[in-house]
């Protein structure tokens, strides 16, 4: 697809020097580019509004986020080329922080590639798409891809509700090699399987990988509820840890198929067990029998996925961490955790001591967590750091 020209308006050019990868449609100046005329996820040439270039992009005239900026370099328009250069400037971030290769290999805007999510899974790919521009080169990300690592199956997981933003279709395919039913994850020294066509998302939340680590040095001989655990990524790491008992709470019955088939897997299936309902009634339920741990993990989905959602979702989270509180035993440890980037740290941690301050608690912050480095934060664009996890010891308010 030919390139064209993306002109900005006076002083619309600042965000894009400041080292932000985004272009708003009310930023560029039609009169000089006529958006309507461009196609979703042609190649474009950003320039301000003296005509001087910025970056090569590519467009969505049907998006708010109407261009995106791959990169700065004149010479280096957006081809397979540069898919290549931007993945292995990426695999080499992750070679010197993983010793295997289970891990996020390309995350968005973090790695200079948006619109563009990878994760590896030994020698097996999964791959989600979430812009028009990238959608437009998917052929030349599965060739760069095969330049780069030459893994045995890619995995187009396409399927999120992100691209009805972008006009695009949902589907799941692959796009080579023999994808397996089950992939296997090995960290912190289990191993894990997960569906790549079923799973939620991609198939694994390596974001909070780090953030597991952190805790499992504290969880031998104590009781653990894993809140939201789909397939125990910390419960069953808890028992193979040492814990005495887990109980992983799910609203999905295939996600409490995995922790039994992963917990089985690690050699620990006569200490994790599984309960499945929605979350907000088994806790109430949990409260209601007398049940205490002495470790709560809660880790629930984005209840804030637009900033309007923020009260009712605020709420959620308050209504949820109170809860979990009142099932943590007297200097027992609550992990909370919100991947809702419109929720920030410090509201999410005022959020946390309403709750506690509600159910007559006394909280003290131990650890403050983030997406591990396989989630790079891009400094200018704050959507790039997205999770909050917090690890606190609750003590009676007296």
């Amino acid at each position: 697809m030919q390139a064209a020209t993306l002109r900005l308006k006076p002083n619309q050019d600042r965000r894009l020097r400041a080292g932000h990868l985004w272009v708003y449609s009310n930023e560029v100046d039609v009169d000089a580019t006529p958006l309507k005329g461009l196609a979703p996820g042609q190649p474009v040439v950003i320039e301000n509004a003296r005509g001087r270039f910025l970056g090569h992009g590519y467009v969505n005239p049907n998006s708010l986020i109407c261009a995106r900026l791959l990169s700065r370099d004149r010479e280096r328009p957006v081809d397979r080329s540069l898919l290549v250069h931007r993945l292995k400037v990426a695999l080499g971030l992750r070679r010197q922080w993983y010793a295997e290769p289970y891990y996020r290999l390309a995350f968005g805007e973090g790695d200079l590639l948006p619109g563009l999510v990878v994760d590896r899974y030994g020698d097996h790919l999964v791959a989600q798409i979430g812009t028009a521009g990238m959608e437009a080169l998917r052929d030349e990300i599965a060739g760069a891809l095969r330049k780069v690592l030459d893994p045995a199956s890619l995995l187009w997981r396409n399927d999120s509700s992100v691209r009805e933003l972008e006009g695009l279709d949902r589907y799941v395919e692959p796009a080579f090699g023999e994808v397996p039913s089950r992939l296997e994850v090995r960290e912190g020294g289990c191993r894990f399987e997960v569906s790549p066509v079923e799973g939620q998302k991609t198939g694994w939340f390596f974001d909070q990988a780090a953030n597991r680590d952190r805790l499992m040095p504290h969880v031998a001989g104590r009781r653990v509820l894993d809140l939201c655990s789909y397939v125990g990524a910390w419960g069953v790491r808890a028992a193979v840890a040492g814990a005495r008992e887990v109980l992983c709470v799910d609203a999905s019955a295939a996600a409490l198929e995995g922790v039994a088939r992963n917990a089985a897997l690690n050699g620990v299936a006569e200490r994790v067990n599984g309960l499945q309902g929605d979350v907000f009634e088994v806790v109430r339920r949990l409260k209601g029998d007398g049940e205490r741990f002495d470790v709560v993990v809660l880790d629930p989905p984005a209840f804030v996925k637009r900033r309007r959602d923020l009260k009712a979702g605020a709420l959620a989270y308050r209504r949820l961490n109170e809860a979990a509180l009142a099932l943590t035993t007297r200097e027992g440890l609550l992990v909370t955790a919100s991947c809702s980037f419109h929720m920030d740290r410090d509201h999410l941690l005022r959020t946390v001591q309403q709750a506690a301050r509600h159910g007559d608690r006394f909280l003290q912050l131990l650890e403050s967590g983030q997406q591990g480095p396989d989630h790079p934060v891009h400094p200018a664009i704050p959507e790039t750091a997205y999770l909050k996890a917090f690890t606190l010891r609750v003590l009676p308010a007296g």
